[in-house]
Order: structure tokens, then C-alpha cells, then sequence
């Protein structure tokens, strides 16, 4: 079966990336390399606080659409999506780069989260994307691909992940399902589980730069990742070149995940 491949890759491809509080951030690098390869781009930022921060990243990466997304507040995703349906009337990626806890209950080890913190952690982080799946769905009438990030603690224990290490098991569980039930409709869906690496979601976590220190001894590469090396697997991804890939929880960490 011959599959034409445009030039370039993601020329008139319209992609959501939903998760940018500034240039450090992995959603970032997402865009970036979506935008490199010509898709267009829809941004988000999450309040009048981080908009300074984002913006001149969305004005850079010359996107059409920026709009405000907090997941939590009622009416704001469907707001977006409205958007886009009148905008463009298509989308072929997402990118889901939104993790939430709060501190007390992120720092405090998971015996003592509270219910509300890990089910509002499971929310924003987790049910969000499902929510937005359900929305990006019927825009993508000629399929599409779906991203959301995790990490390798949801698989084993990370010291001081606490409560984000099961809440990105069940984001991986529901990449899976996704894929599953998505399939039929030639949408594609993946985990991402990058390294660690330097953003503002990260510095929350306790003893993180120990975890930055031990991931860059462990990588068989012998280095850390950066945001890009995220996003051109992103990219990669939304390319008809992996066209038979779904459901997979994709590691970007220089192989820290297959030491013991």
C-alpha cells in the first residue's frame, strides 16, 4: 500500500497544546517542533497570571488561536473547542501537558493525601484528558493523534512522586482505552514519559534535582533530555510515518527506564 507523505510533514495539520507556562515547559516543545514541521497551532494558558509568560511563545509560534484553559473552572474547555470548530472545523493533534496536586497533598506521601487533593489531582491531571478526548474526537473526522505526558514513576515507585504516581497509572490506563476505543476512527493515542527534566510542574516535587543527578547517571546515553527531544517524538508520532503505532506508553529519557 502506497501512503503519500506531504512535504512537510505536518503542513496544514492543526494541533491543540494544551499545558505552556513558559519556555521550559514540555508542551513548549511540543509546539515547537509541531510548528517546525508547519502544523498550525492552537495554544492555551492556564490564567491572566501565566498569559505574560505564554503569550509571547504563542505570537512567536505564530498561532491563530490562544485562548485561557483551566480545566477545573466549568465552561472553559468547551469554550475552546467552540473556538476551534469555528476557526478551523478540524483538529488533528492534542496535546495534554497538564499535571495538578496540591502541595500538601503532592509533599506529604500518599497515606496522608486527602481524598479531596487525590481526587482533585486525579481531575486535572487525568480526567481532563479523557474530557478533552471526548471533544477533539469528532473534529477529527480524518484521525488524528492524541498525546498526554506522564512519567516512569506510574509504573514504579519514584521516591517523593507520592500521589502523582498512581494518578499517571490511570492516565496511562486511559491512553490504553482511548486507543482502543478510538481505533476505529484512525486516532491514535499515547503516553509520553519523558525524563526528568527542568519545568515549573516539576520544582513542586521534593529532592527533585537528586532525581535530575540520578536519571543522568543511570541513561545509557549518558545525559539528560530536553524539551525537544520530547517534542520531535511528539512530532514524529503525528506523522503518517507511524501511522500503525497507538496505545504505547513512549519513554524519552535516554533509556533511564530499562535500568535496574
Amino acid at each position: 500500500m502506497t501512503v503519500e507523505i506531504p512535504r512537510p510533514l505536518l503542513k496544514g495539520k492543526k494541533a491543540l497544546v494544551v499545558g505552556i507556562a513558559n519556555e521550559h515547559s514540555i508542551a513548549y516543545g511540543c509546539a515547537k517542533a509541531f510548528r517546525e514541521l508547519e502544523a498550525d497551532l492552537a495554544i492555551t494558558y492556564l490564567n491572566e497570571k501565566s498569559k505574560p509568560y505564554v503569550e509571547p511563545l504563542a505570537q512567536q509560534l505564530e498561532a491563530p488561536i490562544f485562548m485561557p484553559l483551566d480545566v477545573s473552572q466549568p465552561g472553559q474547555l468547551e469554550a475552546l473547542f467552540d473556538a476551534i470548530t469555528q476557526q478551523w472545523g478540524q483538529l488533528d493533534i492534542l496535546v495534554h501537558s497538564i499535571a495538578f496536586a496540591p502541595k500538601e497533598d503532592l509533599q506529604g506521601g500518599l497515606l496522608n493525601c486527602s481524598a479531596a487533593g487525590f481526587a482533585k489531582a486525579m481531575d486535572i491531571s487525568c480526567h481532563s484528558f479523557v474530557r478533552m478526548a471526548k471533544l477533539a474526537a469528532p473534529l477529527m473526522t480524518d484521525g488524528g493523534t492524541l498525546f498526554a505526558m506522564s512519567y516512569h514513576g506510574a509504573n514504579e515507585v519514584a521516591p517523593n512522586y507520592n500521589v502523582m504516581g498512581p494518578v499517571k497509572a490511570a492516565l496511562e490506563a486511559c491512553c490504553r482505552y482511548l486507543a482502543y476505543e478510538l481505533g476505529p476512527q484512525k486516532i491514535r493515542v499515547h503516553a509520553i514519559s519523558p525524563g526528568p527534566l527542568k519545568t515549573r510542574a516539576a520544582s513542586g516535587l521534593k529532592d527533585f534535582g537528586l532525581m535530575l543527578n540520578e536519571a543522568a547517571v543511570r541513561a545509557p546515553l549518558g545525559e539528560l533530555v530536553d524539551i525537544m527531544d520530547v517534542g520531535f517524538t511528539c512530532a514524529f508520532l503525528a506523522t503518517p510515518y507511524a501511522r500503525r503505532l497507538t496505545g504505547d506508553t513512549i519513554y524519552v529519557d535516554g533509556g533511564v527506564n530499562i535500568m535496574a
